[in-house]
């Protein structure tokens, strides 16, 4: 059944034998492990020409214009044809990938090409990523979000996994040119299954040409003041992994080196936290709770627990709360992403999909910064239960709202 706010084009198969949307996310797991590859290249590739801190500013190059560019992004995503979008800048991306190839066969890789090849990255990301963050809406019923966005995460997770795995390899045999090249096939592929096998089976509202992008931007935000179930999602996604992000990236490193630990016990616990995430998001399709919205901010109460836990200097405290972590990770965000995919007005779904990403994009930076200041003035255990107690805090809100409480996908959703 189609939801308020869609048209109905074809009548999708049941899910477990809807081969185009299984197709479609093994080709998105391909590209998935395609960027693991291209993120350990340009890493390792600017480590070796430039200093620490240069390589540094090439690797997170790509969130600058990103940021910028988001809004806009997100508002000519709910103007225009998602998939030209994404077919559109999947091709410049891989123009991108080609020219940094042929460059670097040519000459030696230098600290500008990389410059470039990662911000004309992080501006197709700005329009790339709102427009795939409709496709969901468009290809499945509600009632399947959940069990499209457990096996979507799962397959991204194995396929970057598998890139990770390979890139080291990759980049140590063929160089920057042969990751860049293998990107750029999986990319090719992602391309021409959008133009030959992907059809969407329920059209979202376009707000068309008639009024300026500005304008779609500033009504973004006007819905945003005007819903209130919307805006408190899209504050709370926004603001997720601000307390998880800096624990992990930033605690775990410090907690290991103060114990004693070493280097392999940081990469066992970011391979618990992995494990972790790929088994909750699976949790959801086995067993699946009756309000989506009220699961996935219950897990985050947990996860919020389980890093204050990370800051208590036992090893087998700080892997349970790891597991723990991945576990209601990968579960609430299966369950908060079905939720924002469902229930977001279906003309607002890229500008809302961009400002919840903003947070991430702005925020990141500083929040890692405080939690670093933080640990060098007060005991460690302090960030991660400072950073611990604000999650708990935060998903207060989405819990006491309720309109979210009521949500339950198995029914049909009428958007705001």
């Amino acid at each position: 059944m189609a939801t308020a706010g869609t048209v109905l084009l074809r009548t999708p198969p049941p899910f477990r034998r809807d081969v185009m949307v299984q197709a479609w996310l093994v080709v998105k797991a391909l590209s998935d492990a395609g960027d693991a590859v291209w993120t350990i290249a340009v890493a390792w590739t600017a480590v070796q020409i430039s200093s620490p801190a240069a390589a540094g500013l090439i690797v997170a190059a790509g969130t600058i214009p990103r940021a910028v560019i988001l809004l806009i992004g997100g508002a000519i995503a709910d103007r225009v044809d998602p998939s030209r979008m994404m077919l559109l800048f999947n091709g410049i991306r891989v123009i991108v990938l080609a020219a940094t190839a042929l460059w670097i066969l040519s000459t030696e890789p230098t600290v500008v090409v990389l410059l470039i090849a990662t911000i004309a990255f992080g501006i197709c990301d700005a329009f790339y990523e709102p427009a795939a963050s409709t496709i969901p809406r468009q290809l499945v019923r509600p009632a399947d979000h959940p069990t499209y966005s457990a096996l979507s995460q799962t397959t991204s997770r194995l396929g970057t996994m598998a890139g990770a795995a390979t890139g080291g390899f990759l980049v140590a045999g063929t160089g920057m040119p042969g990751s860049a090249t293998a990107d750029a096939v999986t990319f090719t592929v992602v391309i021409a299954f959008i133009a030959i096998w992907l059809r969407p089976r329920f059209a979202l509202p376009r707000t068309g040409r008639r009024v300026s992008v500005r304008h779609d931007v500033v009504s973004g935000f006007r819905h945003l003041a005007d819903d209130s179930a919307t805006r408190t999602l899209v504050l709370a996604l926004s603001g997720l992994n601000l307390a998880v992000g800096p624990a992990l990236a930033i605690g775990l490193a410090l907690q290991a080196t103060r114990q004693g630990w070493g280097a392999a016990a940081v990469g066992a616990f970011e391979a618990l936290v992995g494990g972790g995430a790929m088994i909750g998001a699976l949790l959801v399709v086995r067993r699946r709770p009756r309000h989506e919205a009220t699961g996935g901010f219950t897990a985050l109460v947990i996860q919020g627990a389980s890093i204050a836990l990370l800051g208590i200097g036992s090893p087998w405290t700080v892997g349970a709360a790891c597991l723990l972590i991945g576990l209601t990770a990968g579960y609430a965000s299966v369950l908060l992403g079905a939720t924002f995919a469902a229930t977001v007005a279906p003309a607002y779904l890229g500008r809302m999909s961009s400002i919840t990403r903003l947070g991430d994009d702005c925020l990141m930076p500083l929040a890692m910064a405080a939690f670093g200041a933080l640990a060098a003035v007060l005991p460690l255990w302090t960030p991660f239960a400072l950073y611990g107690g604000a999650l708990v805090l935060l998903m207060i809100f989405p819990l006491r709202d309720p309109r979210l409480r009521g949500i339950a996908l198995r029914s049909p959703v009428t958007p705001q």
